[in-house]
């Protein structure tokens, strides 16, 4: 089957996702109008599009919605089952309403279902699908393998083809409000800094890095940990068994720590957090303190 066949009479439009250029594409010059965009047909310049397509796309575009100025979107056709792998081919519309051409890297994409919850995800080169002019819409197939897909069933009418805006901001700080007040702005600039420059998690990594530990007059240990997540959606922390270890590798607390409330660490972000062991739970006689390594036990 060749890229065209996928595209049927049968085909409709449905749900358009949009989102501000200004997401994605940094330093855009955008226009001042409010004038709604009716974005026109663009095939990619390497296709040679049979005439009976050509109709099909032609209705196909001629179903889209109005876009805002200054937006990209995606607005879904349908999914057809590979039967042979199991991939989805998800059929789109890319569109621009900007006043520009535009071309875009790597970005992740999501399928959602009609209550906007994740059933696919992948990232995708959007180099392939070339320069795409202003105000234009170009149909495109985006294929999500079946090791992307986390249902089996394709989803009912109202899904969603959307942009990963977790994954395209990058990694970042995220402070609880009782940080925020006690931080002077120089000091979340310093942490920034440190999260930025700490190693790439992997998508599905959840990682503890300690930067901060004081022995206190009562013999209590506090450690300022950060808790970092690399999944594109929140952890929540409920109960957490840690254990710490000196420069030796001398374990000098251990500690059992109920979170109420939750503490919840936003998608692909770092939340630093401080945990006081009390005197009991620690043993930090001749303790090297140069370095140091919080632990999560392993049951």
């Amino acid at each position: 089957m060749g890229l065209f066949d996928l595209f049927k009479k049968t085909d409709k439009v449905g749900k358009d996702s949009a989102i501000d250029s200004k997401e994605i594409i940094k330093d855009v010059k955008e226009t001042n109008t409010n004038k709604q965009v009716v974005t026109k047909l663009s095939y990619h310049p390497d296709w040679q599009v049979p005439q009976e397509q050509k109709y099909i796309f032609n209705f196909l575009a001629n179903e889209l919605e109005p876009l805002k100025p200054n937006q990209l979107s995606l607005a879904a056709i349908n999914i057809d089952v590979n039967q042979r792998t199991g991939a989805w081919d998800v059929k789109a519309f890319f569109r621009n309403s900007l006043p520009k051409a535009i071309e875009l890297g790597e970005m992740g994409l999501y399928l959602l279902d009609k209550d906007g919850k994740v059933i696919a995800s992948k990232t995708f080169n959007m180099k392939e699908l070339g320069s795409i002019p202003a105000e234009s819409a170009r149909p495109w197939v985006f294929t999500f393998e079946k090791n992307t897909l986390q249902v089996d069933e394709l989803p009912e009418e109202g899904w969603k083809i959307a942009f990963n805006l977790v994954s395209l901001r990058g990694h970042q700080l995220d402070l609880d409000d009782s940080w925020k007040n006690k931080l002077s702005e120089d000091q979340i600039k310093q942490l920034e800094k440190i999260v930025k420059d700490l190693p790439k998690l992997g998508k599905t990594e959840v990682n503890f890095t300690g930067f901060q530990i004081k022995l206190m007059d009562d013999q209590s240990l506090a450690v300022s940990i950060l808790l970092r997540n690399g999944n594109e959606k929140s952890v929540n922390l409920e109960q957490l068994p840690l254990e710490i270890y000196d420069a030796n590798q001398k374990q000098i607390a251990k500690g059992y720590f109920k979170l109420d409330p939750v503490l919840s660490i936003q998608p692909n972000s770092t939340k630093p957090w401080t945990f006081i062991f009390p005197k009991e739970m620690v043993n930090a006689e001749d303790a090297d303190l140069s370095s140091w390594t919080p632990r999560v036990p392993q049951k």
